[in-house]
């Protein structure tokens, strides 16, 4: 079994903690791991194969790290453009068949919560008896609740002695009324989104009821390029490929749909009243994180990031505050947080991509302060990491070293350098930072000139593969 993580998404209705740039799946939201760590951690015991992940290329050296810091080799398929669910399975099926021809895929999405990770993996078990018998399983998560905003499962007739049962119907996202009916029925089930097959069967299926994703998908797989840790597809031919979701492609059409269902805790955090829900709460109904005070408070999430947050006297209230950004809603009214994102974006402001701290596959940097003609960062670099070869045509630079040691081109100069030394990067100097040591490296940079845009950059040399 190998476990196929989609982590694409930009998750924006968890603005303003959820940004393009850094989506949900990348973010701790509920415990010490992030969302992704957590989804790769819960498999564990399943499958000896590696993971594989699937991202955007934005995302590639986040993911990463962070499949570094749990101490596991992944794969990183590269997606280069989004096309839905349908393409992004086949290409990891594609991948999957190249090591291992009776390849079986447990398809997960990497922004989903699970409360109890031993019951997930007991019904993974139950699947994978399906799915070695040539069926197309979908996990149907039991329904707690009337929920309007999941599509559904419809179930049939019981199957390898009621493991599971026939998919009798997908069912759109429903009215109240139809879903209050879908619940008391018993037969029918919310639809998460996972999967377990054989790579090769749902490459038959695919091939059946849309050859056209397939023909994309594997013209893209035959032309990929390794890149450090990443598989990189072939753009030209993975964008031609129609956008279309794998319910739609496969799992409504085929005969070989099987439901198992699940009742783990699950919960796709697809908004903040939902990352209320999952997470703990005090005696009032309060979930928070982060430095907060609470008075006359009431069945509120808080969320803390940089500072103090103190609230008096809400109810039904989420509070989320950033380095950049505070967002107040009502508990009921969450799902208009994405229009604050398209308002953001339509004007054109980087908040709805980047948090004030970018990340970066060297380090990271936290824009402290700016202005007209000048900008302030804190800089952190990994030890054994380099900044690319690279020089500004508008902007000269300061550099004053916080800890840890930095080598340092500056023209035709090399140096090293050490707490409270400093280095001047006047306007067209060739230059570069590294760090030789084996702490990380936190230093000041003070920009100063008519233009401070990060694409006021020419590299010449890059460690990472950036252009």
């Amino acid at each position: 079994m190998k476990v196929v993580v989609m982590a694409g998404g930009s998750g924006t209705r968890l603005w303003p903690l959820s940004r393009a740039m850094y989506p949900k799946q990348l973010l701790s939201l509920t415990d010490s791991q992030t969302m992704l760590q957590a989804t790769v951690t819960r498999c564990n015991g399943l499958a000896q194969a590696e993971p594989m992940v699937i991202c955007n290329e934005d995302h590639r050296f986040i993911v990463a790290e962070q499949m570094r810091a749990l101490g596991r080799k992944a794969s990183i398929l590269l997606e280069p453009v989004g096309r839905n669910t349908a393409p992004a399975i086949a290409i990891a099926a594609l991948e999957a068949l190249r090591q291992d021809p009776e390849a079986l895929l447990l398809v997960l999405a990497a922004d989903h919560v699970i409360q109890n990770a031993e019951v997930f993996r007991q019904q993974v078990k139950v699947a994978q008896v399906l799915a070695e018998q040539g069926k197309l399983v979908t996990f149907g998560i039991v329904a707690a609740a009337p929920e309007t905003g999941y599509g559904y499962i419809r179930r049939g007739e019981s199957v390898g002695e009621g493991a599971g049962y026939r998919v009798a119907e997908f069912v759109e996202k429903p009215n109240l009324a139809k879903a209050q009916g879908y619940v008391q029925s018993g037969e029918y089930y919310w639809n998460s989104g996972m999967f377990l097959f054989k790579a090769k069967r749902f490459l038959e299926e695919l091939n059946k009821f849309r050859p056209d994703i397939l023909a994309s998908c594997q013209a893209a797989m035959a032309a990929t390029q390794a890149d450090m840790d990443f598989v990189r597809v072939d753009k030209a031919a993975f964008s031609a490929c129609p956008s279309e979701s794998v319910d739609f492609a496969v799992m409504e059409k085929t005969d070989s749909a099987v439901v198992v269902p699940l009742d783990a805790g699950w919960n796709d955090v697809g908004s903040w009243s939902s990352l209320w829900e999952v997470n703990d709460k005090d005696a009032h109904g309060n979930a928070v994180r982060g430095d907060v005070l609470l008075q006359d408070t009431h069945d509120c999430l808080v969320h803390a990031s940089s500072r103090l947050v103190a609230t008096v006297g809400l109810r039904d209230v989420i509070v989320v505050e950033t380095k950049d950004a505070v967002m107040v809603a009502a508990k009921d009214s969450v799902q208009d947080v994405k229009k604050i994102v398209d308002v953001l974006k339509a004007d054109g402001r980087s908040e709805y991509q980047l948090h004030r701290e970018v990340y970066r596959p060297w380090g990271n940097y936290d824009s402290v302060d700016n202005g007209a003609r000048y900008q302030v960062k804190r800089i952190t670099v990994k030890p054994g990491a380099k900044l690319s070869v690279q020089m500004h045509h508008h902007r000269a630079e300061h550099w004053i070293v916080v800890s840890g040691t930095a080598r340092v081109r500056n023209g035709d100069t090399e140096t090293l350098l050490t707490e409270n030394q400093s280095v001047y990067i006047p306007v067209g100097a060739i230059h570069y930072l590294e760090n030789p040591g084996k702490i990380p490296l936190e230093l000041i940079e003070v920009q100063s000139g008519g233009y401070l845009g990060e694409d006021d950059i020419v590299r010449f040399e890059d460690l990472y593969g950036r252009q």
